[in-house]
């Protein structure tokens, strides 16, 4: 679980910081004294949880919460405040909920167990990628219709990757491996990257592609894969590698060849 916690006060964050250590010892904290900085943290890593003073410098906090909420629909909203206007607003927005300032442990204990949103119900993964076979990535059990073909190809080779930064460079030599207009590859790239942003922001599914400046992932815990899990369970996974690796594609034969030999070694522990 990741929980953050935006408030301008160091005394209150630190507070903040005690309780919820106490609270949740298992889930990552991460700390900010502003909106614009945790956004840009919220960018690049999920959260659960939003803990949100609505009185912040430069961005509200109110502002913050509705950005994140386009970033994660399911994150859980609780707004610190003495102001009931903020109360409403927040009302408006289906925050999971919204406490007095200062925060008292026993008010905190009670929004964290009765979340909006559950943890629970963040285990289902609305994404899936299929690569044994032909690639197809499904989302809500429905392939995924992209405005270009080759942006499904963009996606498989983030999959194939397993979660590594990739230049555009790297995906640029694998979906066009001949020594054309290199130029004309880079424009056409960049139309792919706005088509895959355009696809997954109507999906609802920020946060599953990782941007970084000239290079992209995916997000490896935000989605199921059948290559992921037979990686990490190999004969107990429910998947079953059979020589057949996105097949309509020429580029991932290093990841063909390491695969084969995962499967011919379960054969000699038999």
């Amino acid at each position: 679980m990741n929980i953050l916690v935006v408030h301008a006060a160091e005394d209150e964050r630190e507070s903040l910081r005690e309780m919820l250590t106490a609270l949740r010892p298992d889930a990552e904290l991460r700390l900010f004294d502003s909106g614009l900085t945790a956004l840009a943290d919220a960018r690049k890593q999920e959260a659960d949880i939003a803990v949100i003073d609505t009185e912040l410098p430069e961005l509200s906090g109110l502002d913050f919460g509705q950005y994140l909420q386009e970033l994660y629909p399911d994150v859980n909203l609780i707004y610190l405040s003495t102001d009931k206007e903020a109360g409403y607003t927040a009302l408006r927005q289906h925050a999971s909920g919204i406490l007095p300032k200062p925060v008292a442990e026993p008010e905190l204990t009670r929004e964290l167990d009765e979340l909006r949103h559950p943890a629970v119900m963040k285990e289902h993964k609305r994404v899936f990628a299929q690569t044994f076979g032909n690639f197809e990535l499904f989302v809500d059990g429905k392939p995924v219709a992209f405005k270009y073909n080759r942006t499904k190809e963009l996606v498989a080779v983030l999959i194939n990757n397993r979660g590594a930064q990739t230049s555009n460079g790297e995906i640029i030599a694998c979906l066009w491996e001949d020594d054309g207009d290199p130029e004309k590859k880079a424009s056409y790239l960049s139309n792919l990257r706005q088509d895959l942003q355009n696809t997954f922001t109507k999906l609802k599914l920020n946060g599953i592609i990782l941007k970084q400046r000239g290079s992209l992932a995916i997000a490896t815990d935000r989605i199921k894969c059948d290559l992921y899990d037979w990686l990490e369970k190999k004969q107990e996974s429910k998947y079953h590698y059979l020589g057949d690796y996105m097949n309509q594609y020429s580029w991932p034969e290093v990841m063909h060849a390491e695969l084969d030999e995962i499967a011919w070694s379960f054969d000699d522990d038999q």
